[in-house]
């Protein structure tokens, strides 16, 4: 079963509330549309049936009229050929499809008010169906603005990430080179100090040296006494 069971429910229906009670509303307007433009096509073939069945009729009326009208000239030509009992019988011939043209007219009228239904029908349901394919491209412009929204904020904000990025780097960068600078101011004192230990070391292997012959000297004078 469709969205749609009857033409009636499709006239009454209230498309806002519908799209609004919705997950999918564009999905929902879709099927919507594909509900109506299949009742559309029900009721035009059924239109083009009475249209049909009217025309028909109608050649029915008019072949009826004409042959009363046939029976009426018999029944004249037989009153002037004496002929009363013939007359008669024609005059019963075309009352009887008097009565029968009566009940044709009636039906006729039936189809004309049928066809006018239908027209008012097919009227109020192109009404809706133009009002719901409105809103279809309604929803379709909304959603391409929204994409077109989204898409701008993620570019909005993927700049930013790469703003954020390059600020680090940049930060990087001057921590490097502060710590260069440091580094630099380094490099010729250690190289002076260096130096110094140097002289340092040689001046302890002097005393030491020194001392050294000391001792060698009493342990010497020692062995002499």
């Amino acid at each position: 079963m469709g969205i749609f069971s009857r033409f009636s429910d499709i006239v009454q229906a209230n498309i806002n509330a519908m799209l609004d009670r919705a997950e999918d509303p564009q999905k929902m307007i879709r099927l919507m549309i594909q509900e109506m433009e299949e009742t559309l096509i029900e009721v035009r073939s059924s239109c083009a049936r009475v249209i049909a069945d009217q025309k028909t009729t109608q050649r029915r009326l008019v072949n009826m009229k004409d042959e009363a009208q046939k029976w009426e000239e018999k029944a004249k030509l037989a009153i002037t050929k004496g002929r009363e009992d013939l007359a008669r019988a024609a005059l019963l011939e075309k009352q009887s499809i008097i009565d029968e043209v009566d009940l044709v007219s009636q039906e006729l009228d039936g189809l004309d008010a049928h066809l006018d239904k239908l027209d008012t029908e097919i009227g109020q349901l192109q009404a809706k169906l133009n009002d719901a394919k409105a809103k279809e491209k309604a929803i379709k412009m909304r959603e391409q603005t929204v994409q077109a929204r989204l898409k701008t904020k993620r570019q909005h904000e993927r700049c930013k990430v790469e703003d954020a990025f390059a600020k680090f780097e940049q930060y990087e960068r001057r921590m490097d080179l502060m710590e260069s600078e440091a580094d630099a101011m380094d490099v010729g004192r250690t190289a002076d100090q260096t130096l110094k230990q140097q002289f340092a070391e040689l001046e302890n292997d002097e005393k030491i040296n020194s001392e050294l012959n000391r001792l060698k000297a009493d342990l010497s004078d020692t062995k002499n006494t």
